[in-house]
């Protein structure tokens, strides 16, 4: 199952962003969408799309909020996925960014991986259980060198994380936590 992760897009998508996620199994948004338009061009051909509120996603800050179900989008998701569960958040609520990951594992420690954003700093931290995934900015602001995801190859045995930055794969690990 391939699964795309993005995060702080803030109204616009990178088109080979928007390509990866039509073509995914899963599509997985941790906040700061900016609007319908940014959803409507993640929905998967074939698959499920996942998106949860980010600290700049209030109903007036989408022109299309009424229209786009804006109040169901969830603080936090659980996503059951082969192999484990992972476990999304935009990370606003995490106040000591030193320690983000410490305390999301601690939020989070029956999931396999957690992904968040908030920060536009794309990182894969597979050092410890549960793993930890912030996708970058997958729009056009504080990109960080270029707008990223992570593109997760799960199944019930292996996981596989591939980082994508500016449309190249930056960064391709394989682990079976």
């Amino acid at each position: 199952m391939r699964v795309v992760l993005l995060s702080d897009t803030h109204g616009f998508v990178e088109p080979y962003i928007q390509k990866l996620a039509r073509s995914a199994d899963c599509v997985v948004h941790a906040g700061d969408v900016g609007g319908l338009e940014v959803i409507q061009s993640l929905a998967p051909d074939q698959g499920e799309l996942i998106v949860v509120r980010g600290n700049n996603d209030w109903p007036e800050t989408w022109p299309d909020a009424a229209q786009a179900g804006f109040s169901a989008l969830a603080e936090s998701a659980e996503v059951d996925l082969p192999g484990g569960v992972l476990a999304v958040e935009h990370g606003h609520r995490i106040w000591d960014t030193r320690h983000y990951h410490k305390r999301l594992r601690a939020k989070y420690p029956d999931a396999r991986a957690i992904a968040y954003g908030h920060t536009h700093i794309r990182c894969a931290d597979l050092d410890k259980a549960p793993w930890v995934l912030n996708p970058g900015a997958a729009g056009r602001e504080r990109t960080k060198g270029g707008a990223s995801c992570i593109v997760l190859e799960v199944d019930n045995r292996a996981w596989q994380v591939s980082e994508y930055q500016s449309g190249e794969i930056s960064a391709s690990k394989r682990s079976r936590a």
